[in-house]
């Protein structure tokens, strides 16, 4: 493996347990700054790891610590080594964030006063955020995260929406041990509203466009956005019915944040092409997303294949 290479991978690596430590930050400020101090239970190995500290007044840090570890050794296998290496920091990043946010947010508090539903809200956003600002950089803040990202592996299921399923029982057992409804539907709105952050953060990375470019200088086009941006290209031959002539239409996929460096190029070659653009919720296939259904196919014919081998 050449230097570059080398220094890219430590770049991105860098890059991501950065960023995994922003979305931890994130996470334990608005649990204990907006959640907490309200005996509010949310979802996740925090939920659980608050119920504990309720009842039996063990620090919430120590408790979502151990269990994570214990989901950790259960999900090693199914995730493999780099998932689990991240999401250890992730818990034990976060573990240390949230010993450290409690103690200073106790003495400081952050929440409004008199106001539990808002500081539910503003809680829900910064910890989706966190979650979802994690995740999106391979990372992870433990608990449920664990189970979605094992889930969403092998099924089509956003993490959110598997997060989201997991969670709803976790809130729902608290009404067992204190019957108090009103927290209870706090709880779900600590969900409904982190479940959506941490989906659009995720998605967001995933959105794409799809460009259908008209111009006589399509080949200067084309080979640009190859070896600028190293996107494929589609050429396509049409006819205009108004002229009559034969034209090339062109068709360019890319992550939505390119799109800029994609117009760039297009009207730097060619002022008068005609552009159409296009959102495309996400792209499965080689310099995208690869899409899990393939892998549920193959599995599906392997475990046909050895039912056939097994009756003959």
């Amino acid at each position: 493996m050449d230097t570059k290479k080398v220094k890219d991978i430590l770049w991105h690596n860098v890059k991501d347990y950065c960023l995994i430590s922003v979305g931890l930050v994130l996470y334990a400020i608005g649990f204990c700054g907006f959640i907490l101090p309200h005996k509010v239970v949310i979802g996740g190995m925090a939920g659980v790891a608050s119920l504990i500290y309720f009842q039996f007044h063990i620090p919430v840090a120590a408790s979502f610590y151990v269990l994570n570890i214990i989901l950790l050794a259960l999900a090693y296998r199914l995730v493999g080594k780099q998932f689990v290496l991240k999401t250890l920091f992730g818990a034990t990043g976060l573990s240390i964030f949230i010993a450290i946010a409690e103690k200073i947010l106790e003495d400081y508090p952050i929440f409004i006063k008199d106001d539990i539903f808002l500081n539910c809200i503003i809680g829900a956003v910064m910890c989706g955020t966190g979650v979802g600002i994690a995740l999106a950089h391979n990372g992870s803040t433990g608990g449920t995260d664990i189970v979605a990202a094992m889930v969403s592996k092998y099924r089509q299921v956003s993490i959110g929406r598997m997060i989201l399923y997991v969670d709803m029982t976790i809130i729902s057992s608290s009404y067992l041990m204190y019957h108090d409804l009103d927290k209870v539907v706090y709880g779900f709105v600590v969900l409904i509203f982190l479940s959506y952050m941490a989906d659009m953060m995720i998605n967001n990375n995933k959105q794409a466009v799809q460009f259908t470019v008209f111009s006589k200088r399509w080949s200067e086009i084309a080979t640009r956005v190859n070896s600028e941006m190293h996107r494929g290209c589609t050429i396509i031959d049409g006819t205009g019915w108004y002229t009559k002539q034969e034209v090339k239409m062109l068709v360019i996929f890319c992550r939505k944040n390119e799109a800029l460096q994609v117009y760039r190029i297009i009207y730097s070659i060619d002022s008068n092409a005609f552009v159409s653009q296009g959102n495309v919720n996400t792209i499965y296939g080689e310099g995208f997303d690869e899409s899990k259904v393939k892998a549920r196919a193959k599995l599906q014919n392997s475990e046909h294949a050895e039912r056939h081998d097994s009756n003959e």
